[in-house]
């Protein structure tokens, strides 16, 4: 199944990491995820210009903009998206060029 890189960018409510808001959005998205057939495999906090990446994995692309513009949707979240082969899929692609 194709995998996905997400990273997002949080905005913060005031009080958020005194509240457990970060563990409540993070079971959300899971189950967002799974209502638009997407399966996340992992979620990471991160540090530098993003505040999480997530990866994730969904039959088609589709399914995995349906979840980035639902999760951007809520206006306090924004999300990059990229398309990661695993080496074996490059290593396949790449003996396939002409």
């Amino acid at each position: 199944m194709p995998t996905f890189i997400l990273t997002i960018k949080l905005d913060r409510p005031r009080n958020s990491r005194r509240s457990g808001t970060l563990p409540k959005r993070s079971q959300a998205a899971r189950e967002l995820a799974k209502k638009v057939g997407v399966e996340i495999k992992e979620i990471y906090l991160t540090s530098g210009e993003h505040d999480l990446l997530v990866i994730a994995e969904a039959p088609l692309g589709d399914h995995i903009t349906k979840f980035a513009l639902a999760t951007g949707s809520l206006g306090n979240v924004r999300t990059r998206t990229s398309r990661a082969w695993t080496e074996p899929e490059w290593t396949k692609l790449m003996s396939e060029l002409p």
